[in-house]
């Protein structure tokens, strides 16, 4: 972790292994029974990740990090956690993103971006996006270190995936390249910012192959001037006079504040506009950050963030909206949503990972000023997802209710890393992580956890529709996973070496577990799209105690959205 809970800093990769891609409808066996839902629709399951071939740095035996002058070919075939994806506009195609685990070396957070080109609803390549490791760099070999700067620099790792379209079928996202910051080596990261122009299969780097902005020259011990948690907005509104104007904004940790920047290019992704901070102390709090922006229909740039106390450990927090009329340049009052409630520690209960970012906004593109924002909220004993809307512009937003319906018999159980989207003809949807069932027997769940509550994971989705006066639901929550996955695998060792992923770096893995800080959700004018992890489909490596590894793999959940009625 490059910082406490609330800044959630940082980098998880994710490659995972995939046998095959399985597609599985809502008519098969469950593993868990679905009275626990009490609404059911059709759906199908893909596993969207395949075994591809990709570059990077081992982790030598003996090290938890990478060694100057070892970066080559690698397989990407092991885990993949913490996703995102875009719909283009007016098709059913789609480009995903996630992040790529190193070969078998997992455990020690070692990791690049990848992307999934899903054309009609189904997964055709999967590829390591290209620029930012040496064997798509023109044969750099080495990583920046002592100071010495090499350019292009070979970075050891690049993550936190995000997507967006244009109008042109371009599609974007802002990048996190980064060294191994827990080896003190310089400089420690940069924003970046890579396109492609042939749904994901090949990616240029934007800006000129120049950072938007880049760290000093130093390690993130010194926590000083640290970038994270980057996103990406395309104005895709055809006629705008902002149209594929791209905007992409992060955060900026410092020892006792946190910024919001801004960088817009206006001539699509080509060059940027020198960054620039958006947020102030005195209107929020010291520390901002999970930066989400989107576009209405009216063209306008909306910015949902989380903001938190510093420099003491949070407990509550603030989500606010603020507003852009004029492509980015100035932003309007920083308005709060609510309050949430968070985990000092970031870990739920029973298990070890680490949970996610607090909330997920979305804003429409049937509606002008009509805004969504969901978050995860925590009452100091179990988790719920929770829903807020504007009607107008973000100035005023509605008492929040709550999205999970679920009536628990054995305990409380945690509902948590919600995303929203918006999508054409006034659909809206919410997908979340849902602990309600209990662990199935089968052979993905370690033999402990059979039978547990509040501990294995499905995805639950709430639809909604606002046909002009706000968002109502559509039904009640349903469930969009086949089968429920243990967040503790992979539990197995490949070569000695663990398999869990893990955002602390080190083997074994006994804290700070990684399943990712969200995941994707899009609602095209047919269907709503999810990718999410799961631990139950098995890959092709063979574990050291015999039998597949049971990676985390992106799975690609497709609901039509004539499953909620003709008017949805």
């Amino acid at each position: 972790m490059r910082s406490p809970r609330y800044a959630l800093a940082i980098r998880s990769a994710i490659p995972f292994v995939v046998v095959a891609s399985l597609v599985l409808s809502s008519s098969a066996g469950f593993a868990a029974p679905r009275v626990l839902w009490a609404s059911s629709i059709s759906f199908t399951n893909a596993v969207a990740s395949s075994p591809v071939a990709g570059g990077g740095y081992p982790v030598p035996d003996g090290s938890n990090a990478p060694v100057p002058g070892t970066c080559g070919p690698l397989q990407l075939n092991s885990n993949r956690s913490e996703s995102w994806i875009a719909v283009k506009p007016g098709t059913e195609d789609l480009v995903g993103s996630s992040k790529f685990f190193i070969d078998k070396w997992s455990t020690f957070y070692n990791f690049h971006l990848g992307s999934y080109t899903i054309r009609n609803g189904t997964t055709v390549a999967n590829n390591q996006v290209q620029g930012y490791e040496c064997t798509t760099l023109g044969g750099s070999q080495d990583m920046t270190i002592n100071g010495n700067d090499i350019v292009p620099p070979s970075w050891t790792n690049n993550t936190d995936p995000n997507v967006a379209f244009d109008t042109q079928g371009r599609v974007y996202q802002t990048t996190l390249p980064f060294q191994a910051y827990w080896t003190n080596l310089h400089p420690d990261g940069a924003i970046m910012l890579s396109y492609s122009d042939d749904m994901g299969q090949h990616w240029i780097t934007g800006n000129g192959a120049q950072p938007l902005e880049q760290a000093p020259n130093a390690s993130s011990f010194q926590y000083g001037h640290v970038e994270d948690k980057q996103w990406i907005a395309v104005n895709a509104i055809q006629g705008h006079p902002n149209q594929d104007h791209v905007y992409a904004m992060w955060s900026v940790f410092n020892k006792d504040t946190t910024k919001i920047r801004i960088a817009v290019s206006r001539d699509r992704g080509l060059t940027f506009s020198k960054a620039v901070t958006i947020t102030s102390p005195s209107q929020t709090s010291p520390s901002n950050t999970y930066v989400y922006p989107s576009i209405d229909a009216a063209g306008d740039l909306y910015v949902a963030f989380v903001s938190f106390p510093r420099p003491t450990i949070a407990t509550t927090t603030t989500i606010y909206v603020t507003k852009s009329t004029d492509d980015g340049v100035t932003f309007g009052p920083f308005v709060p949503v609510a309050r949430a409630g968070v985990q000092p520690d970031g870990i739920l209960p029973n298990t070890t990972f680490r949970d996610g970012i607090v909330e997920n906004f979305a804003a429409s593109p049937t509606y002008p000023g009509h805004l969504y924002v969901t978050w995860e909220n925590w009452d100091g004993a179990q988790e719920d997802v929770m829903f807020s809307q504007s009607k107008n512009g973000g100035a005023t937003w509605s008492t929040p209710t709550i999205v999970n319906d679920n009536v628990d018999t054995k305990g409380a159980t945690d509902q948590f890393q919600p995303s929203v989207a918006a999508g054409p003809s006034g659909a809206v949807a919410v997908a979340f992580y849902d602990r309600r069932a209990t662990c199935p027997k089968d052979a993905s769940v370690l033999p402990q956890d059979v039978g547990r509550s509040n501990f294995c994971i499905d995805v639950t989705l709430q639809a909604y529709k606002d046909a002009g006066s706000g968002a109502v639901p559509v039904g009640g929550n349903v469930r969009i996973t086949n089968y429920t996955w243990d967040p503790m695998n992979p539990d197995q060792h490949v070569d000695g070496i663990g398999q869990m992923a893990c955002a602390a770096h080190r083997d074994p893995c006994t804290t700070n577990a990684f399943i990712g800080d969200y995941f994707g959700l899009a609602i095209s004018r047919g269907n709503i799209y999810a990718l999410f992890v799961s631990t139950h489909y098995p890959s092709s490596i063979t574990a050291d105690e015999g039998g597949p590894v049971y990676y985390q793999q992106q799975v690609l959940a497709t609901v039509p959205r004539s499953a909620f009625g003709s008017t949805y």
